[in-house]
């Protein structure tokens, strides 16, 4: 499950996501990584969901940010087409090992500051097992996932604010599903200008 809140504004970018981590199969849980950043572009790569298809389209997309010609904007572009290109391939290595095509989701979020455009700028992309092309939405203020416990709360920078969004979240995540399936710790990145800085912020 996991949480995965981003809040953008033309200056910065905020990037929340919890730590926990389970193995599929086991359920037996660990700690994960589910924001990457890619320094040189003042990037980050975020995600809720399968944490192996995660990490897939992070090489590949800090691969292409190698290129000589590389846009944050190009890549924008192509990233629902690349997640549509993997994504039959995860559905079936996840079938040979057994795992249910309920838990098979991926959410992802890509931001940074665009020097073309000369502000901060995020797009959000979902898979799921139900097939399709990868939806892919620009976002514009933000985006909180799960929304459902945020509603009414005016959107905050501020870190204090940002740990409460993230508590309020965890909570309902594990009372809807009934066990732990978020949790662990709050990672927050803050893209400004020339700058991306990671908070290990507190545990949820």
């Amino acid at each position: 499950m996991s949480i995965l809140n981003v809040l953008l504004r033309p200056d910065q970018l905020l990037i929340a996501v919890d730590t926990w981590a389970e193995d599929a199969l086991t359920q037996k849980p660990s700690v994960g990584a589910k924001l990457l950043l890619i320094p040189q572009h003042n990037l980050v790569l975020a995600s809720r969901g399968s944490a192996q298809f995660f990490l897939k389209i992070y090489e590949l997309c800090l691969q292409a940010s190698f290129r000589a010609d590389f846009t944050m904007e190009q890549l924008m572009a192509e990233l629902g087409l690349v997640m549509d290109h993997l994504w039959p391939s995860y559905l079936h290595a996840a079938a040979e090992a057994g795992m249910t095509w309920d838990i098979l989701h991926s959410e992802l979020v890509l931001g940074g500051r665009s020097p073309k455009a000369g502000r901060m700028m995020a797009t959000a992309y979902a898979k799921d097992a139900a097939g399709g092309p990868a939806r892919v939405q620009p976002l514009e203020g933000g985006v909180a996932s799960p929304g459902e416990p945020l509603r009414g709360r005016p959107d905050s920078f501020e870190f204090d604010d940002v740990l409460e969004a993230g508590r309020l979240q965890v909570a309902y995540l594990n009372e809807s599903v009934g066990r732990t399936v978020a949790g662990g710790r709050l990672l927050v990145a803050d893209l400004r200008r020339e700058q991306a800085t990671i908070t290990d912020l507190a545990d949820l």
